[in-house]
């Protein structure tokens, strides 16, 4: 379960020539507790980063949780074909709750419309605070765990 921060990538394609509209993305909260008293671990730590085309972040910890357009990039709505698809960069933050929740993607196309709940494989995605927690890494290249030098608890 992540600790901190959960990336999801979601790729949305159209199955027909008509072109689909993606009109909204909403959080949906189904649980939100004290956060896990664990230590916080992070694989692959090192240089390089991803192609962020369309990305959203997400405070878990708030009143109500929503997709906030990040670094500039317009907010919903998009649209999408099966010749022509869309990558979703979902960044969700937690840091002082373990949070269970889901995304909605509400769509239209002509006159069909619906919701296509987005989750894990049919569970509720997690993500519990990890503030104040031990901090371990494993470095690019080496092979052992270690403490995280620069933030050896995390920061709140």
């Amino acid at each position: 379960m992540p600790a901190g921060q959960q990336m999801l990538a979601l790729t949305v394609q159209g199955t027909g020539k008509a072109t689909v509209v993606l009109e909204s993305l909403h959080v949906r909260v189904a649980k939100k507790d004290a956060p896990l008293a664990w230590n916080d671990y992070e694989m692959g730590v090192g240089c390089g980063g991803g192609v962020e085309t369309r990305s959203f972040e997400v405070d878990l910890d708030a009143g109500r949780p929503v997709a906030v357009p990040k670094a500039g990039q317009r907010d919903f709505p998009y649209k999408v074909s099966e010749s022509d698809p869309e990558v979703f960069y979902v960044f969700a933050d937690a840091r002082t709750h373990d949070v269970s929740w889901n995304l909605e993607l509400e769509w239209s196309s002509g006159t069909k419309h619906g919701t296509v709940r987005v989750d894990d494989n049919g569970e509720l995605f997690r993500t519990s605070g990890n503030v104040g927690r031990p901090a371990y890494n494993y470095p690019l290249g080496s092979t052992e765990w270690g403490r995280n030098a620069y933030e050896p608890n995390v920061k709140g």
